[in-house]
């Protein structure tokens, strides 16, 4: 999942429905296993630019659920590469030739009560409802782009700033 070129791209309508491709796709697997599927990340916020790559969260109920949907996830072609650090978040990779069907997408598993998933709901919820941090946050993902095409930590640690400021102002620090 390591992001070589950093672009990002006016905001897509058709976002919404490739995440819903790729949602069906998944659930058709491990329906039983899972509380829901959440889009997160930029493309899930109308008129947000974002690098054109889908964020899913797939939530469950607590750990015990998690070799299930593993099993189904690895059916279906994903590779699961840990929580890559970031506790309470399990990531999920593909081969791009294996799932070229959909739309470029990162798959990631979590427990209904991870915080790492109420900070993805609560920021794109918060994005949605907000436009002025939106546009704020767009901005800066331009101007960090812009600064570090081919340097995804440069690209982060820039638009981190404006994060951490909209983080406060919805409760998440």
């Amino acid at each position: 999942m390591k992001v070589e070129n950093v672009i990002v791209t006016n905001y897509n309508k058709n976002w919404p429905n490739e995440f819903g491709k790729i949602k069906s796709d998944i659930l058709r697997i491990i329906s039983e296993s899972v509380v829901r599927i959440e889009h997160v990340g930029s493309t899930s916020v109308v008129g947000l630019c974002a690098k054109p790559i889908i964020d899913i969260d797939i939530v469950i109920e607590d750990y015990s659920k998690f070799e299930a949907v593993k099993m189904g996830l690895e059916f279906l072609g994903y590779e699961y590469e840990g929580d890559l650090g970031i506790k309470g978040r399990e990531a999920f990779s593909y081969e791009i030739d294996q799932k070229n069907q959909f739309m470029e997408h990162h798959i990631y598993v979590c427990p209904k009560n991870s915080a790492e998933l109420k900070r993805h709901v609560v920021f794109r919820d918060h994005l949605r409802k907000h436009q002025s941090d939106c546009q704020m946050y767009g901005e800066i993902k331009r101007a960090a782009a812009e600064r570090f095409p081919t340097d995804i930590e440069g690209y982060l640690d820039m638009k981190g700033v404006v994060i951490t400021e909209i983080y406060q102002r919805c409760g998440l620090l």
